[in-house]
C-alpha cells in the first residue's frame, strides 16, 4: 500500500521474479506489468483494481506461503485498499526515499490503523535524484505518528546506491547489477571500514563517499535501533540496560512481537526498479509480519446476536468472507474470499448467512492477477477465488451451514462526485443497464441512480478519474455507446438549530382509513465536523445519546449519520408503529428540503404522539414521521454542505505565485508549505466544486512542471452565495 507512484506494482513484479512465479520482470513504464492486467492500467501506467496473486519463500530452509494484494494508490480507488486491508494480516507500505510520507500514504495508513493491520515500512527508490532515506524516516515520525526502527542503512544513495548494511546481522549486501538483482553478495560489514579492501572495490568507495557513510555514523545507528527495539519489549530492556549482548535471533524475534503489537515498524531500504532490496524484504515479511496464526481469532455474530470467536484453524468451522467480485469473460462472477477457519471443497454447498441463502462453489481457483490455477481446497488463512456464486456481494459471509456466522461487514466510503449518462441509441439502452449492474457488483463504490426530476441516469464515484475509468471500461468491455455530461458535486444538507414539529396523517375515505400521528424534535449532531462517525463504538453512540437526549432507546443510521432517539413514555404510540416512524424519516433523509440532496448528522428525537385503534397503519405512520421531519428541519436552519478535498501541490519554486494566485481564486484554505526534493510542496484545502479542470490548468501555468494530488478530507458548510447558486440550480427557482 502505498501513494501513487511509490513502486507498489514494480516491487510486486520484483517479488515475483525472485520467487519464480514469473520468469522474466514485467514493467510498468512499458505496460507488461503482471499484475496490471487490465488495459487501462497498461496505458495509464497506474493500477486502478487491487490484483491478487501467491507466491513461496524460503526462509532458514522452510518454505512459507505469501498472499500477496497490490493495491492502487490512486485515491479514486481507495475502496480496494478498504476491502485488502480488511482481509489481510499484514500491510507492506511503500515509501518514496525523495518524497517521504505523501497524502495518499497518510490516507492508507490510517486505513490499517482502523483495521489494526501490521506494517512494514520499505523505503524505495534509492536511486532517485534527491533521495534521502533520514528524512523519509522523520517524515513517518511526524507525518504517521509511526515508530520507525531501522534494520536497514543504505550504502550510496541516488545513481551511486549499490546496496544495505542488515543492522541485525551486521553484514553489508552488495547487489550484483549483471543478475537483474536475484544475486548478491554478502559479507561483514567490518569490510567496509577495510582501507585495503575498499581500495580494491571502487564502486564501494564511491558509494561509501557519496553517502558519507562511515564506522562512527554506523555503530550510533545500530546503537539507537537495538535501544528502541528493546525500550518496546520488557524481556530484552533489563538485559540492555546491563549492558549484556543481544544476538540477531532475539532481536529479531523482538521485533516481531512488537510489530504484531502495532508498537514498532520495521524500516527497510531498496530500489525495486534497480532490483535491490527485495529478498531482504521477503524475509522481512516472513519475520515479521503475522501468519494467521498470530492474529487473534475473527469475531462474528450469530443470528441470535451472541459474539462467537473462529480461530485459524482447519478443525473449526468453515467461515470466510467475500470482499471483491470481479466479472471475467470467461467463468462470469469471479469472488474472491479470504478463509479464517475451516477448510472449503469445490464442489461443495456453502451458506450465505449475510443474504440468508445456500450457495454452491462450483470451482475454486488461486489467483495470479487475472490468470487461474485451479484448486481443489483452500485452508484457514488462504485468499483464494470462487467460480459459481450467484447472489454474492462484496462483504457477505460465507459460512458452514450448521454452524452460521455473520463477520464484520466492510464499511464503504460515500461518493462525492456524479455525471449523467444516457445511452445513444436503443440497443444500448440494454446493454447500460446490464454493464452498470455488473460494475456496481465490482464496485461498491460506483453508485447508479435515476434522476425523478429529469428520468436521467446518474452514475456517481469517488472523483473524475473513477468516472472516467468507469466509462471507459463499459465502452470496452461492454461494446456500449453513450454521451456522458459534465461532472456534478454530491452536496449534502444538515441543521444548524433544533426545532419541533408534528405529523399528521388522517384520511378517511369510506371503510378503513388512515390515522398517524407523531411528535419529533431534530437537533444536529455535535460531531457533524467527523467523517469517520461511522467509526463510533456502541458506547460513545450511547454516551452521544445521553448528552443529545438524556438517554432513551436509540438506533445509529450509519449511511446518515443520523441517530434516531425514542422518548416515547407511557404507550401514546405502541411499539410496532416506532420502526416507520424511523423508516419514514430515512426516507425524507434522502432527498433533503433545500435542493434534493441527502441529509447527514441529524438526532431525532420522538417525543410523542397518538394511534387510532383501527385506522392506525405501519404506512400512515411512516408519512406522518417525514412530515414531521421535512417541517421541522424547515424550521432548524437547514444549510448545504460541500465536499473540501485536501490538496497537495508540488511546484517548482519560481511558479509559486501562480500557483498561490490560482488556488486562491479556487477558495481554498492553506494549510501549510514546505521544501522538499527541491521542489516546494503547497497543502491547502479547496472544495470540490472549484477542482474541476484543474489538472489542465496547473500544467499551464508551470509549464507542465507541477504536480498534484488530492483526496477527500470532510464536508463542511457552503457559502451563501454558493448555496443560493445550486439551490437555484437544482429548484429550478432563481433567487435573487
Amino acid at each position: 500500500m502505498a501513494h501513487i507512484d511509490a513502486g507498489k506494482t514494480t516491487s510486486t513484479e520484483r517479488i515475483l521474479f525472485y520467487t519464480g512465479v514469473t520468469y522474466k520482470i514485467g514493467s510498468v513504464d512499458e505496460g507488461t506489468a503482471t499484475m496490471d492486467w487490465m488495459e487501462q492500467e497498461r496505458e495509464r501506467g497506474i493500477t486502478i483494481t487491487s490484483a491478487a496473486t501467491t507466491a513461496s519463500w524460503k526462509r532458514n530452509g522452510t518454505d512459507f506461503l505469501i498472499n500477496i494484494i497490490d493495491t492502487p494508490g490512486h485515491v479514486d480507488f481507495t475502496v480496494e485498499v478498504e476491502r485488502s486491508l480488511r482481509v489481510l494480516d499484514g500491510a507492506v507500505a511503500i515509501f518514496d526515499a525523495v518524497a517521504g510520507v505523501q497524502p495518499q500514504s497518510e490516507t492508507v495508513w490510517r486505513q490499517a490503523d482502523k483495521y489494526h493491520v501490521p506494517r512494514l515500512a520499505f523505503i524505495n527508490k534509492m536511486d532517485r535524484t534527491g533521495a534521502d532515506f533520514e528524512h523519509a524516516v522523520k517524515t513517518m515520525r511526524h507525518r504517521l505518528a509511526a515508530h520507525p526502527v531501522i534494520l536497514q542503512v543504505p550504502i550510496g544513495k541516488e545513481d551511486l546506491f549499490i546496496g544495505v548494511i542488515d543492522l541485525l546481522e551486521e553484514k553489508a549486501i552488495i547487489w550484483l547489477e549483471e543478475t537483474l538483482g536475484a544475486k548478491f553478495e554478502i559479507f561483514d560489514v567490518a569490510k567496509l571500514w577495510d582501507a585495503a579492501f575498499v581500495a580494491t572495490r571502487p564502486d564501494i568507495a564511491a558509494a561509501l563517499k557519496f553517502s558519507a557513510l562511515d564506522e562512527a555514523y554506523y555503530k550510533e545507528q545500530r546503537e539507537k535501533s537495538v535501544e528502541y527495539i528493546a525500550e518496546h519489549d520488557d524481556t530484552l530492556v533489563e538485559k540492555f540496560l546491563n549492558g549484556e549482548k543481544i544476538t540477531a535471533e532475539e532481536l529479531r524475534a523482538s521485533i516481531r512481537r512488537s510489530t504484531i503489537a502495532l508498537k514498532l515498524v520495521p524500516v527497510l531500504a531498496g530500489s525495486a526498479f534497480k532490483n535491490k532490496g527485495i529478498q531482504p524484504l521477503l524475509d522481512a515479511v516472513v519475520d515479521y509480519l503475522p501468519s494467521p496464526l498470530d492474529v487473534p481469532p475473527v469475531e462474528g455474530t450469530t443470528s441470535t446476536d451472541e459474539v462467537v470467536l473462529r480461530r485459524a484453524s482447519d478443525d473449526e468451522p468453515f467461515s470466510a468472507l467475500a470482499f471483491k467480485i470481479m466479472s471475467d469473460p470467461f467463468v462470469g462472477h469471479v469472488t474472491f474470499i479470504r478463509v479464517y477457519s475451516g477448510v472449503l471443497k469445490s464442489g461443495s454447498y456453502v451458506f450465505n448467512s449475510t443474504k440468508q441463502v445456500r450457495e454452491r462453489i462450483s470451482r475454486l481457483v488461486r489467483m495470479h492477477a487475472n490468470k487461474r490455477e485451479e484448486i481443489d481446497a483452500i485452508y484457514a488463512g488462504d485468499i483464494a477465488a470462487c467460480v459459481g456464486l450467484k447472489s454474492v456481494t462484496t462483504g457477505d459471509t460465507l459460512c458452514d451451514e450448521n454452524k452460521p456466522v455473520v463477520l464484520e461487514n466492510i464499511v464503504f466510503p460515500a461518493p462525492v462526485i456524479s455525471v449523467a449518462i444516457e445511452p445513444k441509441t436503443k440497443a444500448d439502452q440494454d446493454k447500460l443497464g446490464n454493464a452498470m449492474q455488473r460494475l456496481a457488483q465490482e464496485d461498491p463504490t460506483f453508485r447508479v441512480h435515476s434522476d425523478e426530476d429529469t428520468g436521467q441516469t446518474i452514475i456517481s464515484g469517488m472523483g473524475e478519474l473513477h468516472l472516467e475509468i468507469i466509462v471507459d471500461r463499459m465502452m470496452r468491455e461492454f461494446g456500449v455507446q453513450a454521451t456522458v455530461g459534465r461532472p456534478q458535486v454530491a452536496y449534502r444538507e444538515t441543521i444548524r438549530k433544533r426545532a419541533q414539529a408534528e405529523g399528521k396523517y388522517i384520511k378517511q375515505t369510506g371503510g378503513r382509513g388512515q390515522y398517524g400521528h407523531c411528535e419529533i424534535e431534530v437537533l444536529p449532531l455535535p460531531s457533524s465536523a467527523h467523517e469517520n462517525m461511522h467509526d463510533m463504538s456502541t458506547d460513545e453512540l450511547d454516551a452521544l445519546a445521553k448528552e443529545v437526549a438524556g438517554g432513551g432507546k436509540w438506533r445509529f443510521d450509519k449511511e446518515h449519520r443520523m441517530l434516531f432517539i425514542d422518548k416515547i413514555v407511557g404507550g401514546s404510540i405502541p411499539k410496532e408503529f416506532i420502526a416507520p416512524i424511523d423508516a419514514g424519516i430515512r426516507e425524507a433523509m434522502e432527498t433533503g428540503i433545500l435542493a434534493g440532496f441527502e441529509m447527514v448528522d441529524i438526532a431525532v428525537l420522538l417525543i410523542d404522539g397518538s394511534y387510532h385503534d383501527v385506522d392506525s397503519s405501519e404506512m400512515a405512520f411512516k408519512i406522518a414521521g417525514s412530515m414531521a421531519f421535512k417541517e421541522a428541519c424547515g424550521k432548524a436552519k437547514p444549510v448545504l454542505l460541500e465536499p473540501i478535498m485536501k490538496v497537495e501541490v508540488v511546484t517548482p519554486e519560481e511558479y509559486m505565485p501562480q500557483v498561490f494566485g490560482d488556488l486562491n481564486s479556487r477558495r481554498c484554505q492553506i494549510q501549510g508549505t514546505e521544501s522538499r526534493g527541491g521542489a516546494n510542496v503547497i497543502r491547502v484545502e479547496v472544495p470540490l466544486a472549484e477542482m474541476f479542470g484543474y489538472a489542465t490548468d496547473v500544467r499551464s501555468r508551470t509549464q507542465g512542471r507541477a504536480s498534484f494530488s488530492m483526496h477527500f478530507s470532510h464536508y463542511a458548510e457552503a457559502p451563501s452565495s454558493v448555496a443560493e447558486e445550486v439551490i437555484a440550480k437544482s429548484t429550478g427557482r432563481a433567487t435573487r
